[in-house]
Protein backbone atom coordinates (compact mmCIF):
# COMPACT_ATOMS: atom_id res chain seq x y z
CA UNK A 1 0.00 0.00 0.00
CA UNK A 2 1.24 3.88 -0.60
CA UNK A 3 0.77 6.80 -2.85
CA UNK A 4 0.86 6.69 -6.50
CA UNK A 5 4.37 5.96 -7.63
CA UNK A 6 5.73 4.08 -4.29
CA UNK A 7 6.36 0.39 -6.23
CA UNK A 8 3.22 -1.19 -5.08
CA UNK A 9 2.69 -3.41 -8.56
CA UNK A 10 6.69 -4.01 -9.02
CA UNK A 11 6.55 -5.36 -5.44
CA UNK A 12 3.32 -7.35 -5.39
CA UNK A 13 4.54 -9.00 -8.92
CA UNK A 14 7.79 -9.85 -7.03
CA UNK A 15 6.44 -10.98 -4.12
CA UNK A 16 3.85 -13.22 -5.49
CA UNK A 17 6.56 -14.86 -7.90
CA UNK A 18 8.77 -15.44 -4.17
CA UNK A 19 5.73 -16.57 -2.38
CA UNK A 20 3.66 -18.32 -4.88
CA UNK A 21 0.56 -16.56 -3.76
CA UNK A 22 -1.87 -15.08 -6.69
CA UNK A 23 -1.68 -11.42 -6.98
CA UNK A 24 -4.49 -9.22 -7.86
CA UNK A 25 -3.61 -5.81 -9.16
CA UNK A 26 -5.80 -3.46 -7.36
CA UNK A 27 -5.69 -0.82 -10.41
CA UNK A 28 -7.30 -3.47 -12.41
CA UNK A 29 -10.50 -3.47 -10.33
CA UNK A 30 -11.37 0.26 -10.86
CA UNK A 31 -14.68 1.07 -12.39
CA UNK A 32 -14.41 2.83 -16.17
CA UNK A 33 -16.02 5.86 -14.74
CA UNK A 34 -13.12 5.96 -11.80
CA UNK A 35 -10.55 5.42 -14.31
CA UNK A 36 -11.70 8.07 -16.78
CA UNK A 37 -11.65 10.48 -13.26
CA UNK A 38 -8.20 9.79 -12.70
CA UNK A 39 -7.01 10.13 -16.01
CA UNK A 40 -8.44 13.83 -16.29
CA UNK A 41 -6.94 14.50 -12.72
CA UNK A 42 -10.19 14.36 -10.44
CA UNK A 43 -9.56 12.84 -7.53
CA UNK A 44 -11.67 9.97 -6.25
CA UNK A 45 -13.48 10.69 -3.31
CA UNK A 46 -14.71 7.99 -0.70
CA UNK A 47 -18.31 6.99 -2.19
CA UNK A 48 -15.69 6.86 -5.89
CA UNK A 49 -13.42 4.07 -4.02
CA UNK A 50 -16.68 2.51 -2.06
CA UNK A 51 -17.28 -0.34 -4.70
CA UNK A 52 -13.46 -0.63 -5.42
CA UNK A 53 -12.56 -1.61 -1.71
CA UNK A 54 -15.91 -3.88 -1.51
CA UNK A 55 -14.52 -5.81 -4.96
CA UNK A 56 -11.09 -6.04 -3.74
CA UNK A 57 -12.73 -7.32 -0.47
CA UNK A 58 -14.10 -10.04 -1.95
CA UNK A 59 -11.00 -11.01 -4.27
CA UNK A 60 -9.03 -11.06 -0.29
CA UNK A 61 -12.57 -13.53 0.84
CA UNK A 62 -12.56 -15.53 -2.64
CA UNK A 63 -8.53 -16.79 -1.39
CA UNK A 64 -8.21 -17.39 2.09
CA UNK A 65 -5.15 -19.80 1.71
CA UNK A 66 -3.89 -16.21 0.61
CA UNK A 67 -2.76 -13.42 -1.88
CA UNK A 68 -1.24 -10.46 -2.45
CA UNK A 69 -3.18 -7.36 -3.50
CA UNK A 70 -1.71 -3.87 -4.60
CA UNK A 71 -4.07 -1.53 -3.31
CA UNK A 72 -3.70 2.70 -2.28
CA UNK A 73 -5.01 1.94 1.18
CA UNK A 74 -4.65 6.00 1.57
CA UNK A 75 -6.83 6.16 4.56
CA UNK A 76 -7.26 4.03 7.63
CA UNK A 77 -10.71 3.66 7.15
CA UNK A 78 -10.01 1.98 3.74
CA UNK A 79 -7.42 -0.49 5.41
CA UNK A 80 -10.40 -1.23 7.89
CA UNK A 81 -13.08 -2.27 5.17
CA UNK A 82 -10.23 -4.90 4.25
CA UNK A 83 -9.29 -6.11 7.69
CA UNK A 84 -13.12 -7.05 8.13
CA UNK A 85 -13.04 -8.85 5.06
CA UNK A 86 -10.04 -10.62 5.58
CA UNK A 87 -9.20 -10.76 9.26
CA UNK A 88 -5.12 -11.22 9.88
CA UNK A 89 -4.75 -8.79 6.71
CA UNK A 90 -0.93 -7.64 6.58
CA UNK A 91 -0.15 -4.66 5.17
CA UNK A 92 3.05 -3.16 3.52
CA UNK A 93 3.75 0.87 3.44
CA UNK A 94 5.78 1.85 0.95
CA UNK A 95 6.69 5.23 2.78
CA UNK A 96 8.83 7.41 -0.12
CA UNK A 97 8.60 11.46 -0.86
CA UNK A 98 6.46 13.48 -2.42
CA UNK A 99 9.04 14.83 -5.32
CA UNK A 100 10.15 11.00 -5.76
CA UNK A 101 6.65 9.65 -6.30
CA UNK A 102 6.36 12.92 -8.31
CA UNK A 103 9.08 12.14 -10.96
CA UNK A 104 8.21 8.14 -10.81
CA UNK A 105 4.44 8.98 -12.25
CA UNK A 106 6.12 11.08 -14.58
CA UNK A 107 8.30 8.53 -15.99
CA UNK A 108 5.60 6.19 -16.29
CA UNK A 109 4.65 5.14 -20.28
CA UNK A 110 0.68 4.32 -20.71
CA UNK A 111 -0.87 4.26 -17.22
CA UNK A 112 -4.23 6.41 -16.35
CA UNK A 113 -3.03 7.85 -13.04
CA UNK A 114 -2.47 11.62 -13.86
CA UNK A 115 0.55 13.05 -12.31
CA UNK A 116 -2.10 15.98 -10.94
CA UNK A 117 -3.29 13.45 -8.39
CA UNK A 118 0.30 12.93 -6.76
CA UNK A 119 -0.40 16.00 -4.39
CA UNK A 120 -3.71 14.46 -3.54
CA UNK A 121 -2.38 11.11 -2.75
CA UNK A 122 -0.18 12.40 0.01
CA UNK A 123 -2.96 14.45 0.70
CA UNK A 124 -5.04 11.92 1.26
CA UNK A 125 -2.64 9.54 2.79
CA UNK A 126 -3.03 8.66 6.63
CA UNK A 127 -0.01 6.79 7.39
CA UNK A 128 -0.18 2.99 8.83
CA UNK A 129 2.73 3.54 10.79
CA UNK A 130 1.72 2.16 14.37
CA UNK A 131 -1.49 0.30 12.88
CA UNK A 132 -0.97 -3.83 13.80
CA UNK A 133 0.01 -6.07 10.74
CA UNK A 134 2.01 -3.19 8.71
CA UNK A 135 5.29 -2.90 7.94
CA UNK A 136 6.91 0.35 6.65
CA UNK A 137 9.75 -0.29 4.03
CA UNK A 138 11.71 2.80 2.06
CA UNK A 139 10.16 2.46 -1.23
CA UNK A 140 13.32 4.24 -2.69
CA UNK A 141 15.86 0.31 -1.59
CA UNK A 142 16.06 -1.96 -4.26
CA UNK A 143 13.28 -3.82 -5.38
CA UNK A 144 15.14 -7.65 -4.47
CA UNK A 145 15.97 -5.71 -0.92
CA UNK A 146 12.13 -4.66 -0.43
CA UNK A 147 10.88 -8.38 -1.80
CA UNK A 148 13.29 -10.27 0.24
CA UNK A 149 11.95 -8.09 3.58
CA UNK A 150 8.45 -8.67 2.70
CA UNK A 151 8.93 -12.35 2.18
CA UNK A 152 10.57 -12.81 5.50
CA UNK A 153 8.46 -10.56 7.29
CA UNK A 154 5.48 -12.83 6.08
CA UNK A 155 7.50 -15.27 7.06
CA UNK A 156 8.33 -14.68 10.23
CA UNK A 157 5.51 -12.72 11.21
CA UNK A 158 2.57 -13.40 13.89
CA UNK A 159 -1.59 -12.49 13.27
CA UNK A 160 -2.46 -9.08 14.24
CA UNK A 161 -3.78 -8.65 17.47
Amino acid sequence: MGVSGCGKSSLGEAVAQATGLPLVEGDDYHSPANRDKMARGIALTDADRADWLATLGAQLQARPSGVVVTCSALKRAYRDRLRQAAPGLRFVFLDIGQAEAQARVSARAAHFFSTKLVDNQFATLESPVGEAGVLRLDATLALTQLQIAVTEWLATAQEPA
